[in-house]
């Protein structure tokens, strides 16, 4: 239907769409909301009144299709090739994370959390279905946030130099942003098969 919207060299009414497309009108309707309400398609005015109701007239919005494929894992795939090429490609890593973990974490904060609090619910938006904080630090050990999603996972298994470091510096970032006393420490990947940890040290840590 977009196609036959955007091949026509004007509006179409939705006879017009159900001819083209051997398609009954309520079909047509029906597709057509969804068209309208993913911003993909218009409608547009009749160019010269005529007595009695107006047509309804359709016409495809111009410019690229919102909907159309997408391919971010290819994007993402070169972009760690590229970093994993630098010199200092774990450095590099760290420092690109930090600078996402400053401009995501430097929101302020007005429900009172601590730094760490802030962190874990920073990780869950992200998609990293974060443990509670602190639990392992009983009995002397020291805290942690354990990981039990990666939102990269295909990229991290394949290019965990880059991907893992990227995270830890995400989440030194945030609490820079926060001018937390703690920060992370190290990032364990994979310790067991569904879990990574993130090790917190300084402060109340």
């Amino acid at each position: 239907m977009l196609r036959v919207l955007k091949a026509a060299p004007g509006p179409l009414p939705i006879t017009d769409i159900a001819d083209r497309l051997g398609a009954h009108p309520n079909t047509v309707r029906f597709h057509l909301d969804r068209l309208l309400e993913n911003g993909q398609v218009e409608r547009a005015v009749p160019a010269h009144r005529t007595a009695g109701r107006p047509p309804q007239l359709f016409r495809a919005v111009r410019g690229m299709d919102p909907a159309g494929p997408r391919h971010y894992r290819m994007l993402a795939e070169v972009l760690a090739d590229t970093l994993g090429a630098e010199p200092d490609a774990r450095g590099r890593a760290v420092e690109a994370g930090r600078a996402w973990g400053r401009r995501y974490g430097g929101a302020p904060d007005p429900t009172g959390r601590t730094h760490v609090q802030r962190l874990v619910a920073l990780l869950d938006d992200l998609g990293f279905a974060p443990g509670q904080a602190g639990q392992a630090g009983q009995g002397g050990g020291p805290p942690r946030i354990e990981l039990r999603n990666c939102p990269f996972l295909e990229l991290a298994a394949d290019r965990p130099q880059i991907v893992c470091p990227l995270h830890l510096g995400l989440m030194q970032g945030a609490m820079d942003a926060w001018g937390a006393a703690e920060t992370v420490d190290r990032l364990d990947p994979f310790v067991t098969a569904d879990v990574c940890v993130a090790h917190l040290t300084g402060g109340d840590a």
